[in-house]
């Protein structure tokens, strides 16, 4: 896997993806950005976020439960000196459906949490990671 970050001006960034994407980052005006897009540690947050959905709705749609949307809500601290890495991450599960099982949903987050979604538990090495859900039935 590759990625290319290209500077382009002042606290803005282009990143691309060995896939072919682009994204822009850009720091705040207190630090010389223009708020033009995410802050790159926003980008960690938000690439473990769809990783862990990712995995959730392919483990429910592989069960054949009746899944219409999934919502990842994450919420992160960080720590107040530098490094400010995160040090608690927690995702809300909103998975909707007409008759999902519980059982079925608690698994797919569990799976992902402990098996399948690698960014999470990449960045549970470093934060308390924590997870858990709700279903919305239609």
């Amino acid at each position: 896997m590759k990625a290319r970050i290209k500077w382009v001006e002042n606290a803005t960034f282009l990143g691309e993806s060995g896939s072919g994407h682009a994204v822009v980052m850009d720091g705040p005006p207190d630090l010389g950005g223009r708020n033009l897009g995410a802050r790159p540690m926003e980008m960690l947050l938000l690439g473990m976020g769809g990783c862990t959905a990712f995995d959730v709705v392919h483990i429910l749609k592989k069960a054949r439960q009746p899944i219409s949307d999934c919502v990842a809500e994450l919420s992160a601290e960080r720590a107040e000196t530098d490094p400010k890495i995160f040090t608690k991450i927690h995702v809300h599960f909103v998975v909707s459906g007409s008759g999902l099982k519980e059982a079925q949903v608690k698994r797919a987050v569990e799976l992902s949490a402990e098996k399948y979604c690698s960014a999470s538990i990449m960045l549970g090495k470093v934060a308390e990671v924590t997870h858990d859900f709700e279903i919305v039935e239609g």
